[in-house]
């Protein structure tokens, strides 16, 4: 370890990188996007949530054979410009910063809505400053606030399909009263509930801080993805058999309705607590992948500079952090992001197109190319098979970062 203030330090083993993972992916997502698939596809949202995690698996193996070959801080940035061409990775990690930037904003109001309503932006507000003073503190602090959060979450989300299951209001029948939408109504289930499988590449974004990567990271991310699955499909099963796919659609908090309805209402304050702290996991592992990324980007040129720097003592890159969190909280403080972020899961499935793009160069072998192949098919069916205004403002959002990029080479040559 040089002490040259752009490195940082390798802490994480297997197990950190798994909860990591976890937190990132069982988050606030679970609690909410379960109404919107089923509004797309009725019970048809089992379907969609099968597509996704395909998906996924194949973006998550395309991630780790990178992660292996390239461990540093920045994930598909650093893909995409080492195996495509500097463009390519800029363009991944454009995308991966404005979108998830809003969602870091709309977890810390998610987190605000659930703590107190009333007061949902300062409760925002300090969820995003306590937060990022964790992260500054470091990695291990990171990953022991992370490994308690998942732990919350997960008993909460057990103690949902234990109290569906078992009641008497849950029927098997209503798992198969059909496909509302068709394959359209599929494929949009798929792209709202991926957004709830988006973090399981996180570790590979802080690759730079795993021991280890070319063991670590292909371990970590399926073994992450592969229990997310797991808990996704049990609480997708059980709240399903309990309300029906109409009542699924029309519920705003899913799983609060669902153990009301299956006659234990004591336990709706346990699962509104366990969607604020899920949130919290969230707004933590977005925090620390947006702050890598920018340093990377930072440490290209394609961001200031100072951004680059690592605090010497926590070996944290302590400068991208302040900004990402300073960014955020006001974001937080002045504008309700919440329904404003659709374009979030379009730039998601661009950043992993790209990186599926990057892993087909790997190898020449048919047999090696075809993970990649589906992985950046499905990311482009999935990115278009959004809700149109998704579409239309991801794209937009694309398209400034690509005029950014083309006007900073205009002055580099001029």
């Amino acid at each position: 370890m040089t002490q040259s203030g752009s490195e940082l330090r390798r802490t994480l083993g297997v197990g950190d990188a798994v909860v990591i993972g976890l937190g990132s992916m069982v988050g606030a997502g679970i609690f909410a996007a379960l109404g919107p698939a089923a509004r797309a596809a009725g019970s048809g949202l089992l379907l969609g949530l099968a597509v996704a995690a395909v998906v996924a698996y194949c973006n998550a193996m395309s991630s780790a054979r990178l992660a292996a070959l390239y461990p540093a801080s920045g994930g598909t940035y650093v893909y995409g410009r080492e195996r495509l061409g500097a463009f390519w990775g800029y363009l991944a990690g454009w995308s991966f910063i404005v979108g998830k930037t809003a969602s870091c904003a709309a977890m810390a109001l998610t987190v605000g809505a659930y703590v107190w309503p009333g007061q949902a932006h300062a409760v925002a507000v300090g969820a995003v400053v306590a937060l990022t003073a964790v992260n500054y503190g470091g990695m291990h602090k990171s990953a022991r606030l992370t490994r308690l959060i998942v732990s919350v979450v997960l008993a909460v989300l057990a103690s949902v399909v234990v109290v569906c299951l078992g009641s008497d209001a849950s029927d098997a029948g209503r798992l198969d009263v059909g496909v509302s939408g068709g394959a359209g109504g599929v494929l949009q289930a798929a792209g709202l509930l991926f957004f709830a499988f988006a973090g399981y590449a996180r570790i590979a974004t802080l690759g730079e801080e795993v021991r280890d990567p070319a063991r670590t990271i292909p371990r970590a991310i399926p073994t992450a993805l592969g229990v997310a699955l797991v808990v996704y499909a049990a609480v997708a099963v059980a709240v399903l058999s309990v309300l029906g796919p109409e009542g699924l659609g029309r519920a705003s908090a899913p799983l609060a309705d669902a153990v009301r309805t299956a006659g234990v209402p004591g336990l709706v304050p346990v699962v509104r607590v366990g969607a604020a702290v899920a949130a919290l996991g969230s707004l933590l592992a977005l925090i620390l992948g947006v702050s890598r990324t920018t340093l990377a980007m930072a440490r290209d040129g394609h961001l200031p500079g100072a951004l680059a720097e690592v605090h010497p003592r926590f070996q944290v890159p302590h400068r991208a952090e302040l900004a990402v969190g300073a960014v955020v909280a006001a974001l937080a403080a002045t504008v309700d992001v919440r329904g404003a972020i659709g374009f979030s899961s379009f730039g998601v499935l661009a950043y992993y197109a790209v990186a599926n793009a990057s892993a087909w160069t790997l190898s020449s072998a048919p047999a090696a190319r075809l993970v990649p192949v589906v992985g950046l098919v499905g990311c482009v069916t999935l990115a278009f098979a959004l809700p149109a205004l998704s579409v239309v403002v991801g794209a937009a959002v694309l398209g400034v970062g690509v005029a950014a990029y083309g006007v900073r080479g205009w002055r580099r040559t001029a």
